[in-house]
This record gives C-alpha cells, sequence and structure tokens, in this order.
C-alpha cells in the first residue's frame, strides 16, 4: 500500500494570493450562538459567493461560548461539527477559508486570567483541523483590544503559534496587532522571522464617523448620520497614506497582508459607501494585499438573504 502524499503547504505569498478577494461570513458563528444575531449559514451562501467571484471567505467563530470552563476547556463536539459543515461547504466551492477565534471578549479585560483557556482553545481547534488541506488558514484572534496590549498580546500569539505548529507545522495562520487590528498598531507586533507560514492581518474602517454612522452599537453615532464620502483628494489622501504605512512596514518585514475586515454599514448613502468600498479594495489590491470585506449579509451586506439578489452596487465596488 503506497503511503498518501502530503499536501503542499504554499508559502504565505502564495496564500495570500490565493485568498485574494474574500467575504466574511459575518453575524452568524460568531454570535453567543448562529441565529441569535439573524443570520443562519445556508450552504447556497458559498455557490453564490463563488459564482459572484471571490476567492476566499473569512468565517469568525465564538468558540468561548461552546467550551467547557473548567480545565481541559472542551469544546462541544455538535459545535465542532457545525464548523467543519461550514468550512467544507466552502472547501468545496474551491473558497480558501480564514478560521479565527472570533469576540473571546474575556480575553479584553482578563487577558492573563483566560490565556490557559485560550491556549486550550487552540489546542483543539488546531487537532482537530490538521488534516484539513492547506486552502484552511487559521487566524490566532479576531480584533484584541483592551487590556490585551501589545506586549501581552505578542507574548500570548507566540505561545498560541507555538500550539499551532505542533499539529500544523505548515499552515499559514494570520496575525495582528492590537487596538482592534489597528493598520497602526502592525509597528508593535512581533513576528517570528523563519517561519514562512505567516500573514499580517489589519482592519480598515476608517474614517469611523463615516463607515459607522448610526451603528446602533457605537454610542453618540447617530451624530454622524448624512456623513458621505466623496473621493475627494484629502479623503483618498488619508486612505493612501494609512495604506502605505502598513506597506512599507510589510516591506521591512517580508511578510504578506491580509485586510481581514472593512465596510460601510447600511446606515450611510449608497453611492458613498460604493465609492469607498471601491477605493479601498483597489488600494489593498495595488499593494499586493489580499482582502475579506465585511461581510456578507447583514448590516453592511453584500447580499441580502431576504430579496436573494446581490446589493449591486456594493458586490461590483468589491467585484468590478
Amino acid at each position: 500500500m503506497t503511503p498518501t502524499p502530503q499536501p503542499q503547504f504554499p508559502d504565505a505569498f502564495s496564500a495570500v494570493k490565493a485568498l485574494g478577494r474574500g467575504v466574511n461570513i459575518g453575524n452568524a458563528l460568531e454570535a453567543p450562538n448562529e441565529g441569535d444575531w439573524g443570520v443562519v449559514i445556508q450552504k447556497e451562501y458559498f455557490d453564490l459567493i463563488k459564482q459572484a467571484g471571490f476567492d476566499s471567505i473569512r468565517l469568525p467563530v465564538r468558540w468561548s461560548t461552546h467550551a467547557d470552563k473548567a480545565a481541559p476547556y472542551t469544546i462541544d463536539p455538535k459545535f465542532f461539527a457545525r464548523v467543519d459543515q461550514v468550512v467544507n461547504w466552502a472547501l468545496a466551492q474551491n473558497l480558501q477559508v480564514v478560521l479565527n477565534i472570533h469576540h473571546y471578549e474575556e480575553m479584553a479585560t482578563d487577558p492573563t486570567g483566560k490565556r490557559e483557556r485560550f491556549l486550550s482553545l487552540w489546542k483543539q481547534i488546531a487537532e482537530h483541523y490538521k488534516d484539513y488541506p492547506p486552502a484552511l488558514v487559521f487566524e490566532v484572534m479576531n480584533e484584541p483590544n483592551g487590556t490585551l496590549d501589545a506586549s501581552l498580546w505578542n507574548s500570548i500569539s507566540a505561545d498560541a503559534l507555538q500550539i499551532i505548529r505542533e499539529s500544523n507545522p505548515e499552515r499559514n495562520v494570520v496575525i495582528g496587532g492590537v487596538n482592534w487590528n489597528g493598520y497602526d498598531q502592525l509597528a508593535f507586533l512581533k513576528l517570528p522571522d523563519t517561519d514562512p507560514h505567516i500573514i499580517a492581518t489589519f482592519h480598515y474602517y476608517n474614517p469611523f464617523h463615516f463607515t459607522h454612522q448610526n451603528a446602533e452599537w457605537v454610542p453618540g453615532s447617530n451624530a454622524w448620520a448624512g456623513t458621505t464620502w466623496n473621493a475627494t483628494d484629502s479623503e483618498k489622501a488619508e486612505i493612501t497614506g494609512n495604506f502605505d504605512q502598513v506597506a512599507s512596514w510589510a516591506k521591512a518585514h517580508n511578510v504578506p497582508v491580509l485586510v481581514g475586515e472593512f465596510g460601510a454599514y447600511s446606515k450611510a448613502d449608497m453611492a458613498s459607501r460604493a465609492r469607498w468600498t471601491d477605493f479601498v479594495a483597489r488600494e489593498a489590491e495595488r499593494r499586493g494585499f489580499a482582502w475579506t470585506y465585511w461581510e456578507f449579509c447583514s448590516g453592511f451586506g453584500a447580499y441580502n438573504p431576504y430579496t436573494r439578489q446581490w446589493n449591486e452596487p456594493i458586490l461590483k465596488a468589491l467585484i468590478p
């Protein structure tokens, strides 16, 4: 009997090329329970995403509400099975998948106390998916923030990477900086120089008073109602300056980049949203960054699950 050949894992630069243009399947598995925030993932979504021309999806997952509170912090097998189902639906459409730990909120308030549990979650996730194809990419944690400062995050993310590497020595792994994956926080992020399978990430929602006007979860955001984005020279210069800063950091550290989230909330006017989305996506591409738009079918949605139609201005801005 001939042994099964091991799959070849691409280096991080090739992985970023494959990730290309993607979309987040948001407000689903990262809600406390799937469906709580109005999104239950359907198999047909992945056919639609592939047909529209996307290359990848990012799958935010709140593992922390589906695992025991006491050591060894076992993840509920039923929840694992649901995540498997969704990942497999995406892989069956030849979509790359970025799978993360999302909304582990206690890591922002008590990172030292929750460190052991966080690392245990990664040990289980990494071992569970170790035989999955290279199209599955791990992301250590979404938007570290709060008391999880750069120094602590560098230490915890290094430990998490070491645990992942025990079972997945060559899988590509995405890591971003603190302060909600701020573009300007990459300067404080410490990544291993000898690992060719590391992708840096940042999230981009600037100008925030435009992208988050009337966002129910942002106090005071109704004061920004009516803010437009008109692609003026100064508006564009802010974005190109921010992206240039990331690009020069990435070049200096020889690491490729994924813009893990960007989007403008549906309370902004559609013309402004489309202009901003198009500009951000093209600026990312011009620098060789992959991107995953936030998000598929909820408040920022590129797709309307009720009419079962794409929001054409947003889709065209993403995939011209």
